[in-house]
C-alpha cells in the first residue's frame, strides 16, 4: 500500500467505522458512496451486495461472489 504513493497514485481507502482522517498516510473515506464516485479502481477481498454496482472497476479475488 506505501509503494503506490511513492510511484504519485493517490490511495483512498474506505473505512466507515475509523475515525482517522488518513491511513498509512492515505485519504480515509468514510461514506460508501462517495468512495465509489471517486475511486478509479477498488480491490476488495469479496464482492459484496454494496459494491456490485461499480463491478466493472472492482478487482477482487473473489471470482464467483462465494468467498
Amino acid at each position: 500500500m506505501n509503494q503506490f504513493p511513492a510511484k504519485g497514485i493517490e490511495v483512498i481507502v474506505c473505512e466507515p467505522a475509523f475515525k482517522e482522517s488518513e491511513f498509512f498516510h492515505s485519504r480515509v473515506v468514510n461514506d460508501l458512496a462517495q468512495f465509489k464516485q471517486q475511486a478509479d479502481v477498488i480491490v476488495a477481498n469479496r464482492i459484496t451486495d454494496d459494491i456490485r454496482d461499480v463491478v466493472g472497476k472492482v478487482y477482487s479475488r473473489d471470482l464467483y461472489g462465494k468467498d
